[in-house]
């Protein structure tokens, strides 16, 4: 497993990370399905430390923040590979983002956000130490109201 900045070439592996509509949704909530280059790219200038995770040379993973200001980095357009869950894949790219956002930005907190339908995810972050805090109402792909539930790791608890 290797974690790097994410590159030009990389741009393509990301749009396919994404496999459903749903999945999509989690990640780049804005985002049409299927995910298009454009819209990688612009995620990337527009964010700070796009991050990938290759494993034999196939990246399987992407993150980034969406904020790293005012003692909070927000962790956002977090994706890993249908194949590649369950193989501690995600549990590096997240530690290695929190590890960022405290040692980089000098974050006093890192947040990260959930949809109330990625059972896997609200599962899966709690695990690393972060915990639930704010709950938002948003709209999703076909118009349902949707829970958006933000979750937060304070320093050096990882």
């Amino acid at each position: 497993m290797h974690l790097r900045e994410v590159t030009e070439d990389d741009i393509s592996d990301i749009c396919r990370l994404p496999d459903t509509r749903e999945e999509l949704f989690y990640c780049f909530p804005r985002a049409a399905f299927p995910l298009s280059e454009a819209e990688v790219r612009q995620s990337i200038e527009k964010r700070s430390d796009s991050t990938v995770v290759e494993v034999e040379g196939r990246v399987v993973a992407f993150a980034n923040f969406y904020r790293w200001e005012e003692g909070l980095c927000s962790i956002g357009n977090v994706v890993v590979a249908a194949d590649a869950r369950g193989s501690g894949v995600g549990s590096c790219l997240i530690k290695h983002m929190v590890t960022l956002g405290f040692e980089k930005h000098r974050a006093k907190m890192v947040s990260v956000s959930c949809f109330n339908r990625n059972a896997a995810g609200l599962l899966f972050y709690p695990k690393l130490g972060f915990q639930p805090y704010d709950i938002e109402q948003r709209v999703d792909y076909n118009g349902d109201r949707v829970a958006l539930i933000h979750l937060r790791v304070e320093n050096h608890a990882i």
